[in-house]
């Protein structure tokens, strides 16, 4: 579907942050959202704001049987979905000898298989419409890595190997995949949003600085405005041929070209030990 006029979203996590702002600028547009949350009553505000244009769900999205009867409630309540945002995660700090069992695996289930098991319940219903456009919301950490948060780094590199696999497996049904990139936003996302770690006193000193950052002392201090990024998004959407990849923010815009500078680099200091490992043709 090309234009605004009666295209509906599906947001994952739309009750705060980022999924909450991008849902308020989509609904200001004249957009239909249906919105997702672990606890429906935190959309009220939304819902008494836009009427019948919210269409508020309870969904947990590792539960992957509810993620499929939302999906099925979403389409029989408003008759099509254009838009995917899958945005539901967290955070997790720690670093990787710090992290628990459970804490790994809690992460994985939120930020990577909530994600995959909301793409896989759209995906019949955008093959049946020939369009609609899926929008993963990654990060920055999907691209570039920082001590103490190895395991949201690793949940956001899978949503990434998934994600551009996909947009070369759908692209045939009309439907487009777009990796969304963004770097610190104004959000909660370093404090009440995030999950951490048993710190070890070994790491005292080596975490030290990132332990503080993600302590929630800098939350809502952050350089990003979310409803920015949301208008952003809605201009990618109305393009004729967006982008698999979409940094957002100048401190993504300044870090993603440096670091594939610095692989390229590296790459080619050790191409020539890297060709030593075929058999002889």
């Amino acid at each position: 579907m090309t234009g605004r006029e009666g295209r509906v979203w599906l947001v994952t996590g739309a009750s705060r942050g980022l999924g909450r702002a991008i849902s308020e600028v989509a609904l200001e547009a004249g957009e239909t959202v249906v919105a997702t949350a672990r606890r429906p009553e935190a959309l009220s505000e939304l819902s008494a704001r836009h009427g019948d244009r919210v269409v508020p769900l309870a969904l947990d999205v590792t539960d992957r049987a509810a993620v499929f009867e939302a999906v099925d409630r979403a389409v029989e309540a408003v008759g099509r979905i254009d838009v995917l945002l899958n945005n539901a995660g967290y955070g997790l700090s720690g670093g990787v000898e710090e992290v628990g069992e459970q804490q790994v695996r809690d992460q994985m289930e939120v930020n990577f298989f909530g994600a995959l098991w909301c793409t896989q319940a759209v995906l019949p219903v955008m093959r049946r419409q020939g369009s609609g456009h899926i929008l993963q919301m990654s990060s920055i950490a999907g691209i570039a890595t920082y001590p103490n948060i190895g395991m949201y780094h690793a949940s956001k590199w899978a949503l990434e190997g998934m994600g551009e696999t996909l947009a070369k497996e759908v692209a045939g049904f009309g439907i487009r995949v777009t990796l969304v990139e963004p770097g610190e936003f104004r959000t909660d996302w370093s404090a009440q949003s995030m999950v951490r770690a048993i710190p070890m006193p070994e790491y005292d000193e080596v975490l030290a600085k990132r332990r503080h950052g993600m302590s929630g002392a800098f939350a809502h201090l952050q350089p990003g405005d979310p409803r920015k990024a949301g208008e952003a998004l809605l201009k990618l959407l109305d393009a004729e041929r967006p982008p698999l990849r979409i940094l957002l923010g100048n401190s993504a815009a300044d870090l993603a070209p440096r670091v594939y500078r610095e692989r390229l680099a590296e790459w080619e200091r050790w191409e020539s030990l890297a060709r030593t490992t075929d058999y002889p043709s």
